[in-house]
């Protein structure tokens, strides 16, 4: 990204602040000056036989801790390859991508294992639990890859599970719950590592219109309590819940705008 561009976005920052009035100056600060991911002139290639596919082009990008952003794009655009270099499932053929002040570009497979533990919470479309284990064995999960003792597993698992309304729940099996509550599993999962950055694929994609707005006022309370929420999606009005939002097309920026009236969904109801 260039300096301009930079320039023109933390103006544009400053003055949707303004306008929402926010309660402290030293939040806009705090936002302005704390970047949790940086990619510098990323690029990602693919060969297809002969020919060589550009999935992404020079892609600069910088994230600052507790931002909400969606990305944004059709098929073919480049947002589900950078949502995997950023997710640290994917490395970049070329650029640097700098997540929570370390250089994760050239990191080997299991240096990036550890870092997803630590640093990420995915929230995937489709769910991806265990079908067989509980809600709470399935929140506590990452915390046998971190080392936690059984005790200290269930207690956390139990404490996240409480805080997205499903501490009732604990003993229930996937089957046995909606899609929202198993989305809402799937959130708690994602949040047991106390994670830096929460990365949401399409996380409303397999979900009714009204379970999708009780998801994303979710999305909305956790970002209120100061986490950094990273969203892709191709649903423009699922978009909308976002604090800023980035469009790509042909593996490059299209646009990256604040977004000064984040929509907000009817109080939280059971999903």
């Amino acid at each position: 990204m260039k300096v301009g561009t930079i320039d023109r976005r933390s103006r544009n920052l400053i003055q949707t602040f303004i306008q929402i009035k926010p309660k402290p100056l030293t939040y806009l600060k705090f936002i302005l000056m704390n970047k949790i991911i940086e990619t510098h002139e990323i690029n990602k290639t693919y060969k297809m036989g002969f020919e060589v596919i550009e999935a992404l082009k020079s892609i600069t990008i910088d994230i600052n801790r507790g931002e909400y952003v969606a990305f944004m794009g059709p098929s073919g655009s480049g947002k589900s390859t950078l949502m995997n270099i950023i997710g640290c499932l994917d490395t970049p053929t070329s650029g640097r991508y700098i997540l929570n002040n370390k250089d994760v570009s050239n990191m080997t497979e299991n240096e990036l294992a550890e870092i997803r533990n630590k640093e990420i919470g995915f929230v995937f479309q489709t769910f991806n639990l265990l079908p067989r284990a509980s809600c709470l064995d399935n929140v506590a999960l990452p915390l046998v890859y971190a080392g936690f003792n059984k005790a200290e597993r269930q207690e956390r698992a139990f404490q996240v599970l409480s805080s997205v309304g499903l501490g009732d729940r604990t003993k229930h099996r996937p089957n046995e719950l909606s899609g929202g509550q198993r989305q809402r599993v799937a959130i708690a999962r994602a949040l047991v590592n106390d994670p830096s950055i929460i990365l949401a694929d399409e996380p409303t994609g397999n979900l009714d219109s009204k379970t999708s707005h009780d998801i994303m006022e979710l999305f909305h309370d956790l970002h209120s309590k100061g986490n950094t929420i990273i969203m892709v999606t191709h649903e423009d009005d699922i978009a909308h819940y976002a604090h800023r939002i980035v469009r790509l097309r042909d593996g490059l920026v299209e646009s990256d705008t604040v977004n000064p009236n984040p929509t907000r969904g009817v109080a939280l109801s059971a999903v």
